[in-house]
């Protein structure tokens, strides 16, 4: 079968993908990637590690076709730079005890409904040490990504594709209004 050029477009494509101080460039490579397949675009690095930059050789390699994505992030050096871009804000945490939180199945499903807001920062923390609290407190909604275990955290680009990819999929459950084929 021949690859086709045409990619579906959704409700979130034009929403951000944050990753707040990233450590490694191959994370920041692959979640580049991540973004591509579930039709993300738009990536920003909020005071990155001095490694953790788009154009280090090893996040170009992890990228595989979506170093476009990484030669457009935007890099700034505090998350409140953000805020002006956004309509609505999800923190993302490994953190236990938090009231209201939803698993990106239930997310997607909830902000994929059509009066939702769609220009969404997706917030991912620091492969080391997460979200501070202080930037936790800054989103209207905190997503955790259920484990079978007690395991503190799952890797950052892991975890980036499983909400892209419960994001996007809730997306296409919508039919026809939030699904449009275009030309890549």
């Amino acid at each position: 079968m021949i690859p086709t050029s045409r990619r579906i477009s959704h409700a979130f494509s034009a929403s951000f993908v944050v990753l707040v101080r990233p450590l490694y460039p191959e994370n920041v490579g692959a979640v580049a990637r991540a973004m591509r397949v579930m039709g993300f675009e738009n990536l920003i690095l909020v005071a990155p590690h001095r490694l953790a930059e788009p154009t280090h050789e090893q996040a170009r390699k992890m990228a595989v076709g979506s170093v476009d994505i990484l030669e457009r992030a935007q890099i700034v050096d505090s998350l409140d730079r953000v805020s002006a871009q956004v309509d609505l804000r999800v923190a993302t945490s490994a953190r236990r005890r938090i009231s209201g939180i939803l698993s990106p199945r239930e997310l997607g499903i909830r902000l994929a409904q059509p009066a939702q807001a769609k220009r969404i920062a997706w917030i991912f923390g620091s492969e080391r040490t997460g979200l501070k609290k202080s930037e936790m407190e800054t989103c209207e909604v905190v997503c955790r990504i259920p484990m079978a275990g007690n395991e503190p955290s799952m890797n950052l680009s892991q975890a980036v594709m499983i909400v892209l990819y419960e994001v996007f999929t809730a997306c296409l459950a919508q039919g026809p209004d939030t699904e449009r084929a275009t030309k890549s």
